[in-house]
């Protein structure tokens, strides 16, 4: 499809968005209003308000209710620096999701006890309904929430041990690695994959996102033997973070 074929609210988004990168309309500035949307372009308001909602489906502009239509300051993407399987040692659960040494940060967890559902089954190689624990993190870098994640273990393997909770009993803290040697578990690889879809909304606000913006997930299962011994979703911004990787050459 040609541009001047595009519809005319795609035109005018096109165009109002190579202004906000060109710095024309700058951070905080004011979209210009819908009225003035319509007499610049010529189009009806339909159109221009159409316009406006794909900016702010790109989270490219935001709404101030009783104050208008405004260009977000846009953050400078940050790493999440991945650093594939971690040996036995002081690895704890944000060193395991966050392998910047120049970056530290604290972490909040809550585990309960839940059945596994088809895809956390699968992912752990047991039966659908089996039960597994469940943890919940919330990921803290210099008091700001940086990241979300999810683990589940499956109580078959971890049930009545010393390590059935992540973050309680002897090695509270501690990454899968530690834990499951206590289990005579050697935890020798470990695989993940990175996709993004659209924030949840519970996800986005807890990120400190807007309404409708995209998320990246990196799912990671832990193995033992060829057996899965805990699997993940980790959840960053997408507009906020990169995913980097640091591997060792064999």
């Amino acid at each position: 499809m040609a541009f001047g074929d595009q519809p005319a609210y795609l035109r005018v988004a096109d165009d109002l968005r190579k202004k906000i990168a060109a710095g024309e309309l700058p951070p905080h500035a004011r979209l210009p209003s819908q009225a003035r949307i319509r007499e610049e372009y010529g189009v009806s308001d339909t159109v221009a308000l159409e316009a406006r909602k794909v900016l702010m489906a790109e989270g490219l502009v935001e709404g101030r209710s009783g104050s208008g239509t405004y260009v977000r300051a846009q953050p400078v993407p940050r790493r999440v620096v991945r650093g594939g399987f971690h040996a036995a040692g002081e690895v704890t659960p944000f060193r395991q999701e966050q392998a910047d040494d120049r970056i530290t940060g604290s972490w909040e967890a809550e585990s309960d006890q839940e059945e596994a559902g088809g895809e956390i089954a699968e992912r752990l190689g047991v039966g659908v309904g089996e039960r597994v624990m469940c943890t919940r993190y919330v990921f803290r870098s210099q008091g700001e929430i940086v990241m979300l994640s999810t683990s589940w273990e499956p109580l078959g393997l971890t049930g009545r041990t010393p390590v059935m909770l992540p973050e309680e009993g002897p090695l509270a803290g501690r990454g899968v690695v530690d834990r499951m040697a206590v289990l005579d578990l050697v935890v020798d690889n470990m695989a993940e994959e990175v996709a993004a879809r659209p924030g949840r909304a519970e996800e986005v606000l807890a990120l400190g996102g807007v309404p409708g913006h995209w998320v990246m997930v990196i799912s990671r299962t832990y193995f033992a033997g060829g057996r899965p011994v805990e699997t993940a979703d980790v959840v960053v911004l997408a507009e906020r973070y990169r995913i980097a990787y640091r591997l060792p050459v064999k």
